[in-house]
């Protein structure tokens, strides 16, 4: 495949909640906003990537529709919890390989009350032992991850619970995050037992909300007048191999897919982690975003925690973390989740996070994870 970076001239993303509005609606302000921002017109469009999980078949095209957008392709694709990432990953194929100059990646979800078991088509029985007071199955498989990372590493719950706290006190000046309030240790770790060592404040809320991304070459951006746009320089998709189940819980939550892609951007891009200012990664449990910091090669496996006690994932530390707020806290609907990491990425890269701007942020990466599964890995660069 002939591959050529990919520019992200325009993002968009709602405000996260549980909210009335329909899932049109949601759609037709996050893709609004990234036209306007890309100022480019619906026409352009030659593709159409749109995420989401809940829903009929071919609810990308009617939201598309709604605004007056038809006759390209549009293809609706669903990966779990990393179905924006993986409609965005489909967007940067179609113009990296050359077979397009503009597209349009976008990812909504409109959410039920409670755990996934209980909305998602196929998981009956379990949503029928969850009725009986069993956890959240995501609870209970996020949560064994973290305690075989303390059986293996001797990581502590309050390691656990600072990520909490570090990501509700990112989430104060995000105005699109479900959640803007800061919270305590002390809090996070009173708070209510979910599935031992994940309390409430440690488990991603269920949202409903919308992101969009316009992707295009350089020609297309230079022929607009954009310049010095922000960049998809690497990116790739991984799924689990049977040997990644040997590692136990670990494994069930993708430590491995994580790695793999995690190797591959970097050996795209000749970038690594060290260069690295800014990272939106899939921190649907604590547990997993600790993981994650040694997945992504930011430490040595079992390192993880130093990185959270010595405020090495924060704003004057090596790299700032889920400078949104995270999915803790900027809230997880499933099919826009991917998009709005990108989104957050390339607001900070092109410095316009406001108060929560990463000073000097040149290179951004993003990780966003779906079980069952897929991982994709994403490096940004501006200039």
């Amino acid at each position: 495949m002939a591959k050529r970076d990919v520019c992200v001239i325009g993002v968009g993303m709602t405000k996260f909640e549980r909210c009335e509005r329909d899932f049109t609606e949601l759609v037709h302000e996050a893709v609004g906003d990234a036209l306007a921002m890309a100022g480019v017109e619906p026409a352009v469009l030659e593709q159409a990537f749109a995420g989401y999980v809940n829903g009929m078949s071919t609810q990308g095209q009617r939201a598309l529709y709604g605004m007056g957008i038809g006759g390209l392709p549009v293809y609706n694709v669903n990966n779990y919890c990393s179905t924006g990432s993986t409609a965005l990953h489909l967007g940067w194929q179609a113009v990296a390989s050359g077979m397009n100059e503009c597209v349009l990646a976008f990812g909504f979800e409109k959410m039920q009350k409670g755990p996934l078991e209980k909305q998602l088509t196929g998981l009956e029985a379990i949503a029928k032992e969850t009725d009986k007071g069993a956890p959240p199955v995501a609870a209970r498989m996020f949560g064994d991850g973290g305690r075989q990372h303390m059986e293996l590493y001797g990581t502590t719950k309050e390691q656990f619970a600072k990520v909490s706290v570090k990501n509700h006190r990112h989430s104060v000046h995000n105005p699109r995050s479900q959640y803007r309030e800061a919270c305590t240790l002390a809090e996070v770790l009173a708070s209510r037992m979910v599935y031992d060592p994940l309390t409430i404040l440690q488990c991603c809320p269920t949202s409903d909300g919308a992101g969009a991304a316009v992707l295009c070459s350089e020609e297309f951006a230079k022929r607009r007048g954009i310049s010095n746009p922000v960049k998809i320089v690497g990116q790739a998709m991984q799924t689990d191999r049977l040997e990644d189940f040997a590692m136990g819980a670990l494994g069930w939550i993708g430590v491995g897919m994580s790695r793999r892609a995690a190797r591959m951007v970097y050996e795209q891009t000749g970038i690594g982690p060290e260069d690295v200012d800014v990272i939106e990664l899939h921190d649907c449990f604590s547990t997993n975003e600790l993981i994650t910091y040694e997945s992504l090669g930011l430490c040595p496996e079992g390192e993880g925690g130093r990185l959270i006690d010595e405020d090495q994932v924060t704003y004057g530390g090596k790299w700032v973390v889920n400078p949104s707020g995270g999915l803790l806290s900027k809230g997880h609907p499933l099919g826009a989740t991917g998009l709005a990491q990108c989104a957050e990425l390339v607001w900070q890269l092109n410095g316009m996070a406001e108060k929560r701007q990463v000073e000097g942020a040149r290179i951004a990466l993003q990780h966003n994870v779906g079980l069952g599964g897929a991982c994709v890995v994403t490096m940004y660069r501006k200039g």
